[in-house]
């Protein structure tokens, strides 16, 4: 489980979400998913995947002073929260773990073998035989699947753990990344919705939302996840390199080379993006190829000239 884009695009990494894979977008298509299942899409300093990141320089201003969003991405609420989580939070399952420990567990999670995965799985079907309806034990094993790659099958066992238990933001949360893994970007961003709507402070779900969004070609409104998930944490690199990557979408190109150039400082790995997405050197900006109408299984990128036949959409890098 790591962190959900590195392949460019990097979270859900996620987001890889789910993998050890890097997450630097390619030249190649859109920004994709490059996360293993349950490693939340989190950037950081050092620890890409699920780790909070180097403590944040907060004397560097850009990272002080968020980035003003564009009129055309939706408003934030009184409190602070975007307009899709108005009414959050509610109140949470009881022992719901902290935004904090949730991410410790998630990464903690990732390192684990597929024998251990294997282990949670038989150790949940056990709990199971017995308590049949037991939200946490249909939830451990939508996990171990998921971990496992198990997309597909692992959906019957969250969808049956929340229906027991509709306010655990950690089923919300752990569905939406596989759905991410499933390519199911829709479907995700409702999900990391109801996840923030028990916790409303979780960075991973705001950038696994700001994952999916980029994947539908919704980049205004990736931009205000991605800023909610920087002001929650101000070292998290991949929200900053993924926000730069969307701005340079819609022309945002001073933003963008702002956003990956704080990525590269935080992660050596962004300088890709930032060579990439705003020039070779980082200050002469490179305007972005026309972006592809959703559907077209084509996303250009800057320099890059269309194939007579347009490359299939790649698939999260487990």
């Amino acid at each position: 489980m790591k962190s959900l884009l590195r392949t460019p695009l990097a979270a859900l990494g996620l987001l890889a979400f789910l993998t050890n894979c890097a997450t630097t977008v390619t030249e190649k298509e859109k920004p994709t998913v490059n996360s293993q299942p349950m490693a939340a899409p989190v950037a950081t300093g050092a620890t890409r995947p699920d780790s909070t990141g180097a403590a944040a320089t907060a004397t560097d201003a850009r990272v002080a002073t968020p980035v003003p969003i564009a009129t055309a991405e939706p408003a934030a609420t009184a409190n602070g929260l975007p307009a899709e989580t108005v009414g959050a939070p509610e109140t949470a399952a009881p022992n719901t773990p902290s935004a904090t420990a949730a991410s410790a567990e998630r990464a903690k999670e990732k390192k684990m073998t597929a024998a251990d995965y294997r282990a949670m799985l038989e150790s949940a079907d056990s709990r199971l035989k017995t308590s049949p309806k037991d939200p946490a034990a249909l939830l451990q094993r939508a996990k171990a699947k998921s971990y496992l790659k198990q997309y597909k099958e692992a959906i019957p066992d969250y969808t049956a753990a929340i229906k027991y238990q509709r306010n655990n933001p950690d089923a919300y949360y752990n569905r939406g990344v596989n759905r991410l893994m499933m390519k199911q970007y829709k479907a995700a961003a409702t999900d990391f919705s109801g996840a923030l709507k028990y916790r409303p402070d979780d960075k991973e779900s705001f950038f696994g939302r700001g994952v999916a969004k980029m994947q539908m070609y919704q980049y205004k409104p990736a931009v205000v996840d991605f800023t909610k998930a920087i002001q929650l944490d101000s070292a998290y690199a991949d929200a900053w390199e993924y926000r730069g990557i969307s701005y340079s979408s819609f022309d945002k190109l001073s933003e963008a080379r702002r956003d990956l150039e704080r990525a590269a400082k935080l992660n050596p790995d962004a300088a890709k993006s930032l060579k990439r997405y705003v020039g070779n050197d980082g200050h002469e900006p490179i305007k972005p190829a026309p972006v592809a109408k959703p559907g077209t299984g084509y996303h250009p990128r800057p320099g890059y000239k269309k194939p007579a036949t347009p490359p299939a959409t790649s698939t999260p890098a487990q």
